[in-house]
C-alpha cells in the first residue's frame, strides 16, 4: 500500500488509490472508485461507487462525492460542499443506479468554496472559482468567479487564483504566476 489510510477510514474492495494519497478519519471509499496520486481526503469524506478523482485533488471535511461526479486534477473542494446526482429525488419513487445519475464534471484546477452546492448535470470550467455558499445551477466558464444563489459570474481568476483585471486591449497578467490572459468574446484564454 503506497497511500495513507487512517485506521477509522473504510475502503471497499475494487478501489484504486494512487501513491501518496491520504485518507483521513471516518472516510469511506466505495467500490469502483478511482482516486489519483497525492490527493488529500479530509475527515468524513464519502467517495461514491465508480467516482473518478484525478491527481493532487484536495477534498476538505464533510464532503460526499456521489456517483456521477468526476473531479479532474488539482480540484479543490472546500468543507461541507454538496454534490447532487439526481434532479428530481423522491423517496416514494427511488432512482438508484448509474442509469439514473446525471453527470457532473469539475475541470482541472477548479476551486469550490465551503458550503457550496453543485446541482448535477453541470460543468465547472478549468481554474474556475465557486465562492463560499454559492449554488451552481448552470455551467461555469473556465477562469470564472461565481458567487450567490443562484451562482452568477462576477469576475475572472487566474490559474494561480489571482483576480484578473483586463486592460483596454483585453489583456491581464497574474502577478503570482507571471502568466498572461486575454478576454475574447466573454471567454478567458491563457496566452
Amino acid at each position: 500500500m503506497d497511500y495513507f489510510k487512517h485506521e477509522s477510514a473504510y475502503i471497499d474492495e475494487n478501489v484504486q488509490i494512487g501513491e501518496g494519497t491520504k485518507i483521513w478519519h471516518f472516510s469511506h471509499i466505495q467500490s469502483g472508485a478511482c482516486i489519483g496520486k497525492f490527493c488529500v481526503l479530509g475527515q468524513n469524506v464519502n467517495v461514491g461507487s465508480n467516482v473518478v478523482i484525478g491527481n493532487y485533488v484536495k477534498i476538505q471535511n464533510n464532503v460526499s462525492v456521489y456517483e456521477g461526479v468526476t473531479l479532474e486534477d488539482y480540484v479543490f473542494c472546500g468543507p461541507s460542499i454538496v454534490f447532487t446526482n439526481i434532479v428530481d429525488p423522491r423517496s416514494k419513487y427511488p432512482q438508484v443506479g448509474s442509469e439514473f445519475y446525471i453527470k457532473t464534471l469539475i475541470k482541472e484546477g477548479a476551486s469550490i468554496g465551503a458550503n457550496s452546492t453543485i446541482i448535477c448535470g453541470n460543468t465547472i470550467g478549468k481554474f474556475a472559482f465557486v465562492g463560499a455558499g454559492a449554488v451552481v445551477t448552470k455551467d461555469v466558464r473556465d477562469y470564472s468567479l461565481v458567487v450567490g444563489n443562484p451562482a452568477k459570474h462576477v469576475g475572472w481568476f487566474s490559474e494561480a487564483g489571482q483576480k484578473l483585471i483586463f486592460n483596454k486591449d483585453g489583456i491581464a497578467s497574474c502577478k503570482k504566476s507571471q502568466k498572461k490572459y486575454q478576454l475574447i468574446k466573454n471567454k478567458v484564454v491563457e496566452l
